[in-house]
């Protein structure tokens, strides 16, 4: 399996990028170097990505554990390096998950599950970031 994307100038500091699925987004640099903050930050998209990929694994794995959560919410905080290149040199995921009754066995399994054995994305990450991460159970 492969993926291919194309990427296209659409003026200034402003890059238009498709996904395999046919959707598209912007891309884009800060202000600071004359972006006008339409698009969306390319490292940051990393985490956006890191994020995606380990909750698309949960809501599988949810389902197949027939979990109920009420909502999920994913943050994720990456520390650059300040010399170039600047990539992230330390990253943490915190996962919420909100609820009553939480199986929380269920969702601590599911989590390891992603990280250890699905989320590709994770384990890219890993080869040049030290990945954290933390899990908060909400009752409601």
């Amino acid at each position: 399996m492969a993926h291919d994307i194309t990427t296209q100038w659409k003026g200034k500091m402003l890059l238009e990028s498709d996904n395999p699925s046919g959707n598209t987004l912007l891309i884009e640099t800060s202000p600071d170097f004359e972006g006008t903050g339409t698009g969306l930050n390319p490292k940051a998209l990393m985490l956006t990505s890191l994020a995606g990929c380990t909750g698309l694994d949960l809501l599988s794995l949810f389902k197949k554990m027939r979990v109920e959560l009420d909502d999920i919410i994913i943050k994720v905080h990456g520390e650059l390096t300040e010399e170039h290149p600047i990539y992230y040199h330390s990253v943490n995921v915190n996962y919420h998950f909100y609820g009553t009754d939480i199986n929380e066995a269920k969702v601590n399994k599911a989590v390891n599950l992603s990280e250890e054995r699905y989320c590709g994305v994770m384990k890219m990450f890993r080869q040049f970031a030290r990945v954290t991460t933390e899990i908060h159970f909400h009752d409601q």
